[in-house]
């Protein structure tokens, strides 16, 4: 299992995070995905057939790319 952790500038509430968690999980592969609106950090914990580069444009097409 892959993990990751990035800082995400434009996370302001809950409901950001939750947008992030609803579309992040639907990649296959995915098995953990948690936000913190505080630190504006989001974690992701994969196996394949997901990749960090699926995950990454995921969270950039719904406008919460990684900084």
């Amino acid at each position: 299992m892959e993990s990751r952790t990035v800082q995400v500038p434009n996370i302001g509430c809950d409901g950001c995070v939750r947008t992030i968690k609803n579309e992040v999980s639907q990649i296959s592969g995915v098995k953990i995905v948690d936000g913190k609106v505080d630190g504006k950090t989001v974690t992701v914990e994969w196996d394949a057939p997901a990749t960090w580069q699926q995950i990454e444009s995921t969270l950039k097409e719904i406008d919460y790319a990684p900084a």
